[in-house]
């Protein structure tokens, strides 16, 4: 393969540490116009790749009730524990040998020097020249981690004591509004990671939160949706917290800016920010906003919006459970983070998901993979990772800037599992698409009712069985030969009836919907995602396919309440059409 760099070394640099060529302490010198040749195989050509193909021709028509016969120690052969959570992947089409050739498809990539750039600072993010540094905002071994020479624990530290100061006045009624009342609403503006990650943590442990207070999240720029919240709350004892990295997303500006001027109208200007705070990387542009420098806490570049909960975005969820009980969730991502960074690949929770992901995203074709959760605390939990894996891996591009020949990031869809049972499960069991699905389930409830426990989790159980078990055409003939049907009718139905089967399912189980819990799982599918990124030899830390919407937003915008068609012409026919419909409709 032949290389330029052409905006200095530090580019070129990047693309071979994290391909594994360099170290980071290697030396390494170059010309900014220099012609490099590196011989690099494609990810396809590599043996161990080559290998899996042959072996899934092999497995492929075998059936997972056949693996299950033979070896009575099946589950205990393929099933792992890592703190509060235990992963079940036993009805998988996969054997011993399927997983160490999975295994070494990992190590031939150099995962294992992936995982340590990822821990250290390295620039992962290689289009923007960024590290991917997330963990270190729940790092709790008290060690410094360096980036560019600079100890970036102790303003991580700072900003952690900010938000408990001003988490515990709300909670305590210390944070007063504009009318001297204390704060009982909090309303999060905030979209995509911003908006999704505290959505989904303050769903899942609302058993923990204050009574007295109640959070809200205004994403869309949808007036509905915003006329919906503001119609709930007091303006006088709401708390708005203005979530963006960049402070300039069109979508959550537009929705602070509306909502400044209506709080304004009702509580007046004197003393109208004790109901904003902002959590963003540009205080300047906050400050300008009107937010007070005390009221603003800070995000990193390094913090990618979709895996920052774990910082001040994750404000809205500190609030509502206490910093203590935070606390405790960044203790849960910190045990599997530690868990992700010593277990052999063979146990490591992580990589063995994000591995079955590739065996049947690559070597079995599926196109999509389901989330389907047993338990209402996780029921945001599918959207949350939704963005976290499609924005992440839902590239077309190596490192390189080369088009890759596999499928990347597969399509996560999914829904709650007793709804699922009576919508979408009917595909999963009978339909032509091969589709994993991972079951998501809690030993305990919090708040158990009799007999509703028990029965959600049999449920969940029995839809893992069904797909693993199917029904064969026999048996539902015989069946329906015992019900009385006549062998004509037996026969037609008996088609009907039958299920294939041999549909694989992983089945994690919480012992409880925690702090501590919810923090492991969600880093545990974060580190699944990075390890497929890392094989596929893509960047999971951008997100350029966005941006292009983006851009084009502003002059459609301004065409829309433009009624001269001749500054449509240079649109194709649909977008002209669909321009001057608007019009013609808005215009009666």
């Amino acid at each position: 393969m032949t290389l330029y760099t052409k905006s200095g070394n530090l580019w070129l640099r990047i693309m071979l540490e994290n391909r594994g060529f360099l170290s980071r302490s290697s030396e390494f010198s170059i010309g900014p116009n220099l012609l490099i040749k590196i011989k690099m195989t494609q990810l396809t050509e590599l043996a161990e790749w080559q290998a899996l193909k042959k072996h899934h021709q092999i497995i492929n028509s075998q059936n997972m009730q056949t693996w299950f016969a033979n070896d009575c120690l099946r589950f205990k052969h393929f099933s792992l524990q890592a703190g509060d959570l235990l992963l079940d992947y036993s009805k998988n089409r996969i054997t011993q040998e399927t997983i160490q050739l999975l295994c070494n498809l990992a190590k031939a990539t150099h995962l294992s020097e992936k995982i340590a750039n990822l821990f250290s600072g390295h620039y992962l993010n290689s289009t923007e020249l960024r590290p991917a540094l997330h963990t270190a905002l729940r790092d709790r071994s008290q060690q410094s981690i360096y980036l560019n020479n600079k100890n970036i624990m102790p303003q991580i530290h700072a900003e952690q004591v900010k938000m408990r100061k001003f988490s515990d006045q709300v909670r305590q009624s210390q944070w007063l509004g504009a009318t001297g009342k204390p704060i009982t609403d909090i309303v999060n503006i905030g979209i995509g990671g911003s908006h999704l990650g505290p959505l989904m943590a303050t769903h899942a442990l609302q058993d923990f939160a204050l009574d007295r207070l109640q959070c809200h999240f205004i994403s869309t720029i949808d007036d509905a949706h915003v006329n919906e919240i503001l119609k709930k709350i007091n303006p006088e004892t709401t708390l708005f917290i203005v979530s963006s990295k960049s402070f300039s997303t069109l979508e959550t500006i537009l929705n602070a800016k509306t909502i400044r001027a209506w709080l304004q109208d009702i509580v007046g200007s004197d003393r109208l920010f004790q109901h904003f705070v902002a959590v963003t990387s540009e205080p300047n542009k906050a400050l300008e906003f009107g937010i007070p420098h005390e009221q603003i806490f800070l995000l990193w570049d390094w913090v990618g919006g979709r895996y920052s909960v774990w910082s001040a975005i994750g404000l809205p969820l500190a609030i509502m459970i206490g910093m203590d009980q935070f606390v405790n969730f960044l203790a849960g991502a910190f045990e599997m983070d530690k868990h992700f960074q010593q277990a052999d690949f063979s146990t490591n929770m992580p990589v063995i998901l994000a591995l079955i992901g590739i065996w049947y995203n690559n070597f079995f074709d599926a196109k999509s993979h389901a989330i389907v959760p047993y338990t209402h605390q996780l029921n945001h939990f599918r959207a949350h990772l939704q963005q976290l894996d499609m924005e992440s891996n839902g590239k077309r591009t190596t490192h390189f800037g080369q088009i890759i020949d596999y499928a990347t990031g597969p399509i996560i869809w999914g829904e709650h599992g007793c709804n699922g049972q009576h919508a979408f499960h009917q595909l999963l069991h009978q339909g032509q698409h091969f589709v994993p699905v991972d079951f998501l389930i809690a030993v305990e409830s919090n708040n158990e009712l009799n007999d509703h426990h028990d029965l959600l989790i049999a449920s969940c159980l029995s839809q893992a069985k069904a797909l693993l078990q199917g029904k064969s055409y026999e048996s539902a003939l015989s069946e329906l030969c015992e019900e009385g049907y006549s062998d004509e009718e037996a026969k037609t139905l008996a088609s009907h009836k039958s299920i294939p089967g041999n549909r694989p399912s992983n089945i994690l189980f919480l012992n409880k919907i925690t702090p501590h819990s919810l923090g492991s799982l969600l880093a545990l599918y974060e580190h699944k995602i990075f390890v497929q990124g890392a094989i596929w030899n893509i960047n999971s830390f951008d997100q350029w396919g966005v941006e292009l919407g983006k851009k084009l937003l502003p002059r459609i915008l301004s065409d829309l309440k433009n009624t001269k068609k001749s500054s449509l012409s240079s649109y194709d026919s649909s977008t002209q059409g669909l321009i001057e419909h608007y019009q013609q409709i808005k215009s009666i």
